[in-house]
């Protein structure tokens, strides 16, 4: 069916050339989705033309051990923000390799350990003289998908990354569910982010805390993903990128780099301050774009809004696009737009910019990401027609920057100053046109952010405490039944506020 276009010499021209016209198919072939669950501050100045802020040594092309060469880093992923970007490891003696996916948003290195229909290798155990299990359990839960399996250790080897091998904890999945999907090419997910994050529980030590510690290098990655504007069909080539671990490649991205503080450790959490649609505020309280947290996610396949945030966003877009009466299953992701083949929807569509606070919390700067990022080209249909998909949706568990964004700027990841790094990235165009820029800096005013919730890890901790109490006050009772006590204190009678039975964490 046609889409009206607004004024009459538009509609003309759609009336002359079907070139232009809209079509609304179910979405059946694509699965809108996460990976994941589901990451002395910098002072901020003006960007000067050919001209990086300051990176305290995040630029060295190597360090003097040898550990660290940048350069040998570049390209070491594959994928797109449709099916995630992976790498290459070998795991065990003798070496097995598997392609993991890159994940900001997690912080268990996990693999399959059990074969499954969706991929065509998985890490056997048996067959890996160095790995050691735990005997303990592990399941983790993701906004979309789940895994169980066993926690264990063994060696592994990056062939693009750091210098050496290394003892890691493991999780080998034996069962799953929506995890692993049709068309990936990764068997095994690495979670970047803190040990807070960790399952079972945070004593298990993530990834990268062990690459530090035992390479020495410094604790900083760095993550280029290179798939803006290409087919997330199943059929298309991986796109690719690079996962620098140490530190900051300067051949990777444009002009400076852009750092906004880590909240907490955790996840990658930091403040958004607003957005803009076509520069147009949406003037909602910025608590709203922080709740319940914002974070930065290589794992989750679309820039995700918290509902009143995404609902904004469509209006403000419904209004400024020049298509009218768009269909709203476009925008809830259950329907594609298709253009008819050579065209592209992208002029129809505003540009979308995120404001985060600097370093200097008085300041800010802004990414902005154009429609060539957030209205992705999913598959062609039947030869004739280019299909395209709403690369943003609602989310109820915060603001998550996933892919979407990501594919535009070259991200650091400063875990030594607790701050997330953005420039532009050099792979971030298409046809020779920039689809994203930063710039800044920008007043800011006020918090943004009220009371963090408590986290799940958190509660554990609260959850075990209470259970010691308990077992204290149980073993007091005990004491007092046995041991016969010539005076008892009324006051001192276990009720059932005392004995903290009503505040269990369920």
């Amino acid at each position: 069916m046609l889409l009206l276009v607004r004024g009459s010499l538009l509609l003309l021209l759609l009336c002359c050339r079907t070139a232009h016209c809209v079509y609304k198919i179910p979405l059946k072939i694509f699965s809108p989705g996460s990976f994941s669950s589901s990451s002395a501050g910098l002072q901020l100045q003006a960007p000067k033309p050919n001209q990086t802020a300051p990176r305290s040594a995040l630029s060295l092309a190597s360090d003097p051990s040898g550990a660290v060469n940048f350069l040998d880093m570049v390209n070491n992923l594959k994928g797109d923000s449709g099916r995630g970007y992976y790498m290459e490891m070998v795991i065990g003696t003798p070496g097995q390799t598997l392609n993991i996916l890159v994940d900001t948003g997690s912080s268990n290195f996990a693999v399959a350990a059990a074969p499954h229909p969706y991929i065509a290798t998985y890490f056997n155990r048996a067959q890996s003289s160095t790995y050691q299990t735990s005997g303990r359990s592990v399941s983790v839960r993701y906004t979309q998908g789940n895994w169980e399996g066993e926690l264990g250790t063994d060696l592994i080897t990056i062939p693009h990354g750091p210098n050496g091998t290394i003892t890691i904890n493991i999780a080998a999945i034996l069962t799953s569910d929506d995890f692993f999907l049709p068309g990936i090419n990764w068997q095994g997910i690495l979670g970047l982010a803190y040990p807070l994050l960790a399952r079972p529980d945070p004593s298990v030590e993530p990834f990268f805390n062990s690459l530090v510690l035992q390479t020495g290098i410094p604790d900083v990655f760095s993550l280029q993903m290179c798939g803006a504007g290409l087919s997330i069909s199943t059929a298309s080539e991986p796109a690719g990128g690079s996962l620098i671990m140490g530190g900051a490649e300067p051949t990777l991205y444009q002009g400076s780099v852009w750092y906004t503080p880590i909240l907490q450790e955790w996840y990658y959490q930091v403040e958004v301050l607003k957005l803009e649609v076509a520069d147009q505020n949406l003037s909602l309280d910025c608590k709203e774009y922080n709740t319940d947290k914002a974070i930065v996610d290589s794992g989750t396949t679309l820039l995700r809004l918290p509902v009143k945030v995404f609902n904004a966003v469509v209006e403000a877009i419904s209004q400024m696009s020049l298509v009218q009466d768009f269909s709203s299953g476009f925008f809830a992701g259950t329907k594609l737009a298709c253009w008819v083949k050579g065209e592209s929807p992208w002029r129809f569509f505003p540009k979308i910019s995120i404001y985060l606070r600097g370093t200097n919390s008085s300041q800010s700067f802004r990414l902005t990401v154009f429609p060539q990022l957030y209205i992705q080209p999913v598959t062609d249909l039947d030869g004739t027609l280019n299909c395209f998909r709403f690369g943003i949706s609602s989310s109820t568990n915060g603001l998550v920057i996933g892919a979407t964004v990501m594919e535009g700027f070259y991200v650091v990841f400063d875990r030594a100053q607790k701050r997330v790094g953005f420039a532009v990235s050099s792979c971030a165009e298409m046809n020779g046109v920039p689809v994203a820029e930063i710039a800044g800096p920008f007043p800011a005013d006020g918090a943004c952010i009220g009371t963090f919730p408590l986290q799940e890890p958190l509660l554990w901790i609260i959850a075990y405490s209470l259970m010691g109490v308990c077992a204290l006050v149980l073993l007091i009772l005990l004491i007092l039944l046995v041991v016969p006590c010539r005076r008892r204190y009324p006051d001192a009678e276990i009720t059932d506020q005392s004995s903290l039975v009503r505040h269990r964490i369920k």
